[in-house]
Order: C-alpha cells, then structure tokens, then sequence
C-alpha cells in the first residue's frame, strides 16, 4: 500500500458537484424552461364491500367534480370513467407561472352477477365516490337444513 500524500483541490470538487446539478436540472426541466409532461397515469383507489344484501363500491377521486365522472354497467362489469383537471397559477413581482394538467382514467370491476340493475344508487362527498348495489334476491345466500334420518 502505498502512503502517497495527495494533493486536495476543494475547486475540483465544487465543480464536478455544479456539473452533476446542471445535468440534473437540464434533465428535469429541459433547456432553460420547463418541459410539457403529461400527466401521470391516474387510477382510483377502490374497496369493494359484499353483505348479504348490497355490494358497496368506494373509489377515491379527489379534485375531481362529480360532473366529470361517469358510471356503466354493461353485463358484470361496472366502469367508473372520468377526467382528472388541475391548474396551478403563480404571480410574483419578478413572474407569472400557470401549470395545467389534465387526463383520462378509467377503472373497471367484475360485479356478482345478481346485481340489481335498477337499485344502483351513487354518492359523492369529499372526494369519494360511493356506489351501492342491491343484491337481487335470489343471489342472497340461503341455508339449507340437513335432515337426518
């Protein structure tokens, strides 16, 4: 092993350090201004709840106006459909930033197929969308008793 003294330059480190966060900002913004993204693929949270009478669907769609959401059943599959806004705008003295966003999403889910299509009930508050479903009756469970003999 070798116990050579090495010349420390701080510059020379200061500089690879600039160089790495230009890289970094160029790659992140473009060349000198921000580059147009679209907006991540968006995909609601969903819980599914069965009872003996209902199937309860709950979808998180926050930001999003209940006008802008649209729900299908076709066969045993319920859609929930929509499209996600945002827009940000920012003014100072020196500068005026506006930001916009804006996409599609789609969620679909397979349905027992004794859903009754004509007691589907939807609600939103707070940006959570409900979706009750009644059973029709005959997809309700039913015990049967064992007879001995």
């Amino acid at each position: 092993m070798s116990n050579e003294l090495m010349e420390w330059r701080p510059f020379r480190e200061v500089s690879r350090l600039r160089r790495e966060m230009d890289r970094l900002w160029e790659d992140y913004f473009g060349s000198g201004r921000r580059a147009l993204k679209p907006m991540e693929e968006f995909a609601p949270a969903v819980d599914v709840k069965e009872t003996e009478d209902q199937v309860v669907v709950k979808a998180e769609v926050p930001g999003i106006d209940a006008k802008d959401i649209n729900i299908s059943i076709t066969g045993d599959v319920l859609t929930i459909k929509g499209e996600k806004k945002s827009e940000r705008e920012e003014k100072e003295e020196n500068y005026h930033l506006v930001e916009r966003s804006y996409g599609s999403f789609s969620r679909s889910l397979a349905l027992p197929r004794a859903v009754n299509l004509d007691k589907i009930e939807a609600t939103y508050d707070k940006g959570v969308l409900t979706i009750t479903c009644a059973k029709k009756p005959e997809a309700k469970p039913k015990a049967i008793e064992i007879k001995t003999a």
